[in-house]
């Protein structure tokens, strides 16, 4: 695997660093990925994946999004953002998307993946990026994912515009994190660590919480803005201009919090039945916890995904 970056500036003069991993220079690429991380984490995280990819002939790549990671440039700079940073963080994926299909004949399929925050702001980009560039990507997949909030979101939002406004939008809230991923780790007691609702794997705990650039606390900015956008993806005048043949595979543990222990990934999917979508497949995985690509069965879950890679590839040849 051939490992490089680039740097992509937005309209705003802000640089987001590209992770880029590819095949070996005498494998053809046969298929585009193109991955969109989670909240407090970063796209190096995910270069285990893309080794398994890009042995299989795609060509990988993933962002750190704004306020993250390198784009962020330094752990103080983690979780700050300016205004409306969940629709700009999404509109940047479909920039970036832009400039990778700049590298490739259109004949080389593209498919988005994105995981939790990532899973969130793909489904906004599905509605939003996607029916404007319909030939641009060939297939979405999910991942710790959600299907639509009720009344606590709303709660949410109006919590996060109070605080952001009394506080400021840079004010770390330990209210809103706490009101967001408290009760996370309640059902996984008695607890090594805050974070063992993501992966039973102690060592993958363990190597998010050395990781200055992940689990790092955010903003009441960045609260309000998310939660805001919670709302907006699974409107109907949203979720209807999705397209009706797009190939979906929504993957979770069904002991993820996130979906609500696969509750949630229910009511997703059987929101995207409602609207008639055709393609739509899914694996819920016993025992699973947040981040399955970090999970024990981790090398199952990234076979399945290769796997479901390989058939939607081989549907267009």
């Amino acid at each position: 695997m051939r490992k490089q970056h680039f740097i992509w500036k937005d309209e705003l003069n802000s640089n987001h660093y590209v992770y880029e991993w590819l095949p070996e220079e005498s494998e053809t690429i046969k298929a585009i990925v193109q991955i969109a991380h989670g909240m407090s984490e970063t796209a190096a995280r995910y270069e285990r994946l893309a080794e398994i990819l890009t042995n299989q002939g795609y060509a990988v790549y993933a962002n750190d999004h704004l306020g993250h990671g390198r784009t962020a440039g330094s752990p103080d700079a983690v979780g700050k953002f300016g205004k409306d940073c969940f629709i700009r963080m999404a509109a940047n994926m479909g920039q970036i998307t832009d400039q990778i299909r700049l590298r490739y004949p259109a004949s080389v399929p593209l498919f988005l993946m994105g995981h939790s925050m990532g899973s969130f702001l793909t489904q906004y980009y599905m509605g939003s990026y996607l029916p404007k560039h319909p030939a641009n990507v060939q297939g979405i997949i999910l991942s710790g994912s959600n299907g639509k909030e009720g009344a606590v979101l709303h709660a949410g939002i109006a919590v996060a515009t109070v605080e952001a406004a009394l506080r400021g939008d840079h004010h770390r809230s330990k209210l809103l994190t706490n009101l967001s991923f408290g009760a996370f780790n309640k059902k996984f007691a008695p607890n090594r660590t805050e974070f063992d609702w993501l992966s039973k794997d102690g060592d993958e705990v363990d190597k998010y919480m050395n990781d200055p650039f992940c689990g790092v606390m955010f903003t009441s900015g960045y609260f309000r803005d998310f939660f805001k956008g919670l709302r907006a993806i699974h409107q109907f005048d949203h979720m209807s201009k999705i397209r009706k043949d797009l190939p979906i595979y929504v993957f979770s543990g069904d002991d993820d919090p996130v979906g609500d222990q696969g509750k949630g990934v229910r009511r997703l999917l059987a929101m995207y039945q409602s609207l008639g979508l055709q393609q739509v497949s899914s694996k819920l995985y016993p025992g699973g916890r947040h981040e399955m690509l970090n999970e024990v069965n981790r090398e199952e879950v990234m076979a399945d995904i290769a796997e479901w890679l390989n058939q939607q590839v081989g549907t267009r040849t």
